[in-house]
């Protein structure tokens, strides 16, 4: 029963041991999903009361405008939560969509069971919630580095507080993006032609050197 918790890594579960996790899943009730590549995992404008565990693959977290212009808000790997924002809100209502960025599978589980003391008092469910909090707080970090990128004036101003960021988390001015170009221009808010434009001039005026992923700041 529920042998995948052997290898789930997530923050969410931390200090937990396997066993205790099992016991927990019982408790809560859960479900699995799967999704292939391109697939919709949540609708904009869909009520999310189930937050999602990614199992194995990615999950994007997009912003769509009335014309169809995409931002690439959070990128959601393996052992990564997402939704746990919408499923905590008073209406849970969800004014983002997620998408599987690759073919993806998903533990979804309550946010409200996840929060609240269960009838079985679960002597590791105090761990758990003080986990969820500590997920959040890191969420809200990473959206707040995100502000810090998309509010720079100028295409490269953007790409190179990006790659500072990189560099500080990575320890290191060879640093390789997570993102590829087209997520990249989707997450820095900018046109794809006008991004790899930049970059080429960057590269010629000796700011960066790069190899489609791999940067280094020169």
């Amino acid at each position: 029963m529920a042998h995948f918790m052997d290898s789930v890594q997530s923050p969410l579960f931390e200090g937990i041991a396997p066993e205790e996790r099992i016991k927990m899943l019982s408790c809560f009730g859960y479900y699995l999903g799967s999704f292939q590549k391109g697939e919709t995992v949540a609708m904009e404008g869909s009520y999310i009361r189930h937050f999602g565990v990614v199992l194995s693959g990615s999950v994007d977290m997009v912003k769509e405008d009335i014309w169809g212009n995409r931002t690439l808000l959070v990128r959601s790997k393996k052992d990564d939560v997402f939704g746990e924002s919408f499923a905590c809100g008073a209406d849970k209502l969800s004014d983002m969509r997620f998408y599987a960025y690759e073919d993806t599978s998903v533990l979804f589980l309550s946010f409200d069971k996840v929060m609240h003391n269960c009838q079985n008092a679960c002597t590791c469910h105090h761990k758990l919630t003080d986990n969820m909090v500590r997920v959040i707080a890191a969420k809200n970090r990473a959206l707040m580095k995100k502000v810090e990128v998309v509010s720079k004036r100028t295409i490269r101003e953007k790409v190179l507080s990006y790659l500072s960021q990189l560099s500080q988390s990575q320890g290191t001015r060879y640093v390789e993006s997570p993102l590829g170009r087209v997520e990249l221009a989707e997450y820095l808010c900018i046109d794809r032609s006008a991004l790899t434009r930049e970059l080429v001039k960057m590269q010629e005026e000796g700011l960066i050197d790069y190899d489609k992923n791999i940067f280094r700041i020169l």
